[in-house]
This record gives structure tokens, C-alpha cells and sequence, in this order.
């Protein structure tokens, strides 16, 4: 798909987001946060992520009627009928139900395009913070918070022995030992949902490794944005995540980075071997 298409998707998409994230933003602020059940893989599931996913999945729909929706919150169709999808709508309707639930107020709506594989479209929208970041391929990538214009982001090329990590409030910090065990907790900050890979994207930290349970809605939109940033969100071979190449949705673990060109293999060679 040309650029020119996808800026006038993404246009579209931000509209939708913001649409979606009002109506999270009003469940969240009544006086709890609605109906939480539990899903097969126990995590949980809110009034919230159920409300996004009408709003993003109808609006998609409408929009594209001919592209297939892929939202964590619906259905997942077999992958023989998958593969044969060369586009589709990749959607996360509430990243981070769990922060959405503790009240930190770290959770997003994450929409992305799939063409090829690849993350060709990006948008993350934080409703509490009213923080929007988005890309689309070849078109560089934004943030806007609240009213203001876009502003062209990009990630920050590392030149001192400093690297500034994020990681999630729930995994990672015992392995990150094994990677970067000079670490001090000054260097290393915890964030809910795909946030982090915006945070890196606009150059606020350098590092995000994942060695934990993540799916394909929960990255691709970030990925796209990174990308676009002049980042990298890879698996720990070096090799940018795929979409829809397999019958599994899960992901490998991964890195998102904000300077290609640093060593991070050493990195990660350095944590296999601890763990030998």
C-alpha cells in the first residue's frame, strides 16, 4: 500500500483510537472499573476491553470492509484461513488491562496494519494521559499530546556507557540481571502497556527487553512506530518480529531498541551465557 494511503488511514485510525479511548477513560473513572472475568490463559478481561472492541472493530470494519479485524478481544480465525490474508487489522483494544485494573493509569489502544508480514501502520493512544503516538510506513512517526500539533519523534542514538531502560511493572527485572547487571534501579524505569516502546520511540530510554508472554496486537503497532523512530523492536536472533507467519499469535522474546547500531547482541550473548 503507497504511503498517501496510509496517511489517510492513519488519519482515520487516530480518530478511532481517541473514539475508543473515551469510553475506557469514562469506565475507568466511575467508582470501579466494571465486570472483571478471566479468560483461559487467566488474564483478565473488563467492560473496557469488550466496549474498545466494538468501537474498533465496527469503525474497522466500516472503514475497510474488505480487510480482515484481528482483535485480541475476538475471535481468532484458524491459521489456514489466516494465511491467506495479505493485509489485515491488527488491534489491542485496552494494553495493559492489568495496569487498568491496579489504577495506574498505563494502558493503551493499540491499532496496527499488517501487509507482508510486516507492521505497515501504527497508533497507540494513552486515554488518561491523552498521549497519542503514531507511524505509518515511510512516513515517519509522530506523538501529539492532548490539542497540540504532531510532533516528528525519533529515537536517541546512545553515545556514552549510559543505557536507559524501561521495562513492565510484572516481568522482566529478575532477567534483566543476567543482561545488564551493572544496572542501578536510577537507570531503569517500569511502565505498563506499549507505552514503553512509544517512551523509546521518542527517544525518553534506549532499551525495552521482553522475555515475557507477549501477543502480536501487543506490538505491532509499536513496532511500526519504533521503525519509523529509527528504532528496532527484534527477537533476541536480531531479526525484526514477523506477523502472521505461524499458526501461534504469540511472540518470541524480544527487544525493542532505540539505536540499531549499538552492540546489543554482546548483550544478549552476555545473558545466555549467565544462564548456562
Amino acid at each position: 500500500m503507497s504511503t498517501i494511503a496510509l496517511n489517510k488511514l492513519v488519519t482515520v485510525c487516530i480518530d478511532i483510537a481517541r473514539t475508543a479511548g473515551r469510553e475506557i477513560k469514562r469506565i475507568y473513572e466511575q467508582v470501579g472499573q466494571g465486570d472483571v472475568s478471566y479468560k483461559d490463559d487467566k488474564t483478565p478481561l473488563t467492560e473496557a476491553d469488550l466496549a474498545s472492541h466494538r468501537i474498533i472493530y465496527d469503525a474497522l470494519q466500516q472503514l475497510t470492509p474488505d480487510v480482515p479485524v484481528l482483535s485480541e478481544e475476538g475471535e481468532l480465525p484458524s491459521y489456514a484461513q489466516r494465511q491467506q490474508w495479505t493485509s489485515y487489522w491488527l488491534v489491542d483494544p485496552l494494553d495493559g488491562t492489568r495496569e487498568f485494573i491496579d489504577r495506574t493509569g498505563e494502558f493503551c489502544v493499540n491499532i496496527a496494519m499488517v501487509e507482508d508480514h510486516e507492521a505497515v501502520l501504527g497508533v497507540i493512544y494513552s486515554p488518561l494521559q491523552d498521549i497519542l503516538y503514531y507511524a505509518c510506513q515511510c512516513g515517519g512517526a509522530f506523538k501529539v499530546v492532548g490539542a497540540a500539533a504532531p510532533q516528528p519523534i525519533m529515537t536517541h542514538k546512545i553515545d556514552s556507557d549510559i543505557i536507559r531502560v524501561t521495562t513492565s511493572r510484572r516481568h522482566g527485572l529478575d532477567s534483566l540481571q543476567r543482561y545488564l547487571p551493572e544496572l542501578k534501579d536510577d537507570d531503569i524505569l517500569q511502565l505498563g502497556s506499549a507505552l514503553k516502546i512509544g517512551l523509546i520511540a521518542e527517544g525518553g530510554a534506549d532499551l525495552y527487553p521482553r522475555t515475557g508472554p507477549t501477543s502480536e496486537w501487543d506490538t505491532a503497532a509499536g513496532q511500526c512506530i519504533i521503525t519509523e523512530a529509527g528504532g528496532a523492536l527484534l527477537d533476541f536472533n536480531g531479526q525484526s518480529l514477523r506477523y502472521n507467519d505461524k499458526d501461534s499469535v504469540l511472540n518470541p522474546y524480544f527487544i525493542a531498541i532505540g539505536d540499531p547500531t549499538y552492540e546489543w547482541q554482546t548483550i544478549l550473548q552476555r545473558g545466555d551465557n549467565h544462564g548456562k
